[in-house]
């Protein structure tokens, strides 16, 4: 028996699949999801931009504690949960965009609740050209 022959997704399509995945993965293990999620697929990077995660408990450390000390450990707990899940996230993406991920990259800004995942994949991902109408 033959495989069926799987078209590749648009680049929207795996950015799109990407959001869904992450945002699910938020309210999962971090018990809630961002406001806002964008990915960008630039090359062999995934670029994930999160918006407004901070938990109202987080943005009351920021504001009790001296202001370099909330914003560090914030920074710390942060970086430890994901490094935590960073297999379950290396999987989905590998799922999404049919790629093994080789590095993962995180940063958050307790400004402004924005929260940035770089994914360096193994290769640029094979995408299919958007029709034009």
């Amino acid at each position: 028996m033959t495989k069926p022959i799987i078209e590749p997704k648009t680049a929207g399509e795996i950015a799109s699949a990407v959001c869904i995945a992450i945002a699910r993965f938020e309210q999962d293990f971090m018990g809630r999801g961002p406001k806002d999620i964008h990915a960008h697929l630039v090359g062999d990077l995934l670029i994930v931009r999160l918006q407004g995660v901070l938990t109202a408990a987080e943005q009351q450390l920021i504001k009790t504690l001296p202001p370099g000390k909330g914003r560090d450990l914030l920074k710390e707990v942060r970086t430890q949960l994901i490094e935590t899940a960073r297999s379950q996230l290396e999987e989905m993406v590998e799922q999404t965009t049919g790629v093994a991920s080789i590095s993962l990259h995180h940063d958050i800004s307790t400004k402004t609740g924005e929260e940035i995942v770089i994914f360096t994949l193994a290769r640029a991902p094979v995408v299919r050209e958007t029709r034009r109408r």
